[in-house]
């Protein structure tokens, strides 16, 4: 139980981090919410303060010596924790501490209550958060928590940033930058996208005769539709590794990469169907080969064997595709003339815009990023790998990455729009 409480408490620790408390409910059902719920653009000093006090559900984090918690930008949060040994360069921790806005509607209590249920916590971001960025803040705080216990004293600082969006992650970036810390593991390239993903949003419905479930037929619309799905979801679009930027990409990288990586990223020709294999493996980087497919929306029934369900599926279209081709190989995998295809909206990815070295927007924008960013030696081409619904051709971002090496780079990007001729 103890550890239950534990838990408990750090989830509603992770949640009041990033949203306030504007609404309590003392039940779940039939009771109409007191007030709207709705994320104000400021909050109170006496909201802030209950922010930061729910960060105490780890008492020996916020109690030890070596340990400074600060608050950037009045929601973010920066912990530094010094190591015995000052010569060694800082790393650095990071997680977000914010959730998208939710409406009040389809909800059983307010969305930002924070109301702790048998045992849960009901609200927005208890579950969805990207990438469990959520769960990710509340498991490096229990695990610094446990080690501190353990009276764990680090040989090497390093810092905990949890920011509230990119906005946090700006200011805390700042902080450190006027205090002149450099960071461990930490290498600077720049990526300039000169395409972007397209999109489709698709409906795929079922219409059957309705009936109730003491007498069920042999197949429903929830089964046919479920069946659809499945056969979507286990038949993956076409691996389009060097049908795009991400060949170059990798290729002007590999000398950035520990060997072997090195050799093998610089022999494409060679090695390309093995890094082709190995990039489809992690769903970040499968992005980047494929146009991807994420069932986003579900509806069916009440009690009832339902006449109609639908399902709402979101397509990021990769560059080498287009809006039509895509919808013919969705057609094709589920082969089933029950299933109705309806799409919401739609758009094919942007033209690749010409990065060699005849291409004067892109060297343009080269000379640009090394003369603001000196430290920045390498800048290649890439393919922005989410569709941000963009139509202007030659749309691209440049984007500042990190990479760790050794072990080969996890990105994180700072994203500035540009525009480039193509």
């Amino acid at each position: 139980m103890a550890r239950h409480g534990v838990y408990v408490l750090g989830v509603a620790a992770v949640l009041l981090l990033g949203i306030s408390t504007v609404s309590r409910s003392k039940g779940l059902k039939g009771r109409e919410h007191q007030r709207a719920s709705q994320i104000p653009s400021q909050f109170s000093p006496g909201e802030r303060f209950a922010m930061k006090e729910a960060l105490k559900v780890f008492p020996t984090v916020f109690k030890t010596s070596f340990i400074q918690h600060e608050v950037v930008g009045e929601y973010s949060h920066l912990l530094t924790v010094r190591g015995s040994d000052p010569s060694l360069h800082p790393y650095m921790l990071m997680a977000h501490s914010d959730v998208v806005p939710a409406p009040d509607e389809g909800w059983e209590v307010p969305p930002f209550s924070g109301l702790e249920h048998d045992g849960f916590i009901h609200g927005q971001g208890t579950l969805d958060n990207k990438n469990s960025d959520g769960l990710k803040c509340f498991a490096i705080l229990q695990a610094l928590e446990l080690l501190l216990k353990r009276n764990y004293i680090p040989r090497r600082s390093f810092s905990i940033a949890l920011g509230h969006g990119h906005n946090g992650a700006q200011k805390i970036s700042a902080l450190l930058q006027t205090r002149g810390v450099k960071l461990a593991f930490i290498k600077p390239f720049a990526m300039i996208a000169g395409s972007e993903k397209g999109l489709i949003n698709l409906s795929l419905q079922v219409n059957m005769t309705p009936g109730h479930s003491s007498a069920p037929p042999k197949e429903t619309s929830i089964s046919i539709l479920a069946a659809a799905v499945s056969r979507l979801e286990q038949t993956p679009m076409l691996n389009m590794f060097g049908s795009g930027p991400s060949k170059m990409t990798l290729q002007e990288l590999a000398h950035e990469f520990p060997f072997p990586a090195n050799i093998i990223l610089s022999n494409l020709w060679l090695f390309g169907p093995l890094v082709s294999r190995f990039m489809e493996r992690s769903y970040i980087t499968n992005t980047l080969v494929r146009t991807t497919m994420a069932l986003i929306m579900f509806n069916a029934g009440v009690n009832v064997i339902p006449p109609v369900a639908q399902a709402i599926i979101n397509m990021q279209i990769h560059p080498a595709q287009t809006v039509q081709e895509v919808l013919d190989l969705i057609k094709n995998i589920v082969a089933d003339s029950r299933v109705q295809f309806h799409v919401l909206n739609a758009f094919d990815p942007l033209p690749v815009s010409p990065s060699d070295h005849q291409a004067l927007g892109y060297q343009l924008l080269h000379q640009i990023i090394q003369s603001i960013f000196p430290e920045v030696s390498t800048v290649v081409p890439g393919n922005d790998f989410i569709s941000w619904g963009g139509r202007e051709v030659g749309a691209g971002t440049v984007s500042s990455l990190m990479s760790p090496a050794p072990p080969p780079p996890q990105l994180f990007s700072l994203e500035t729009s540009g525009c480039f001729p193509s």
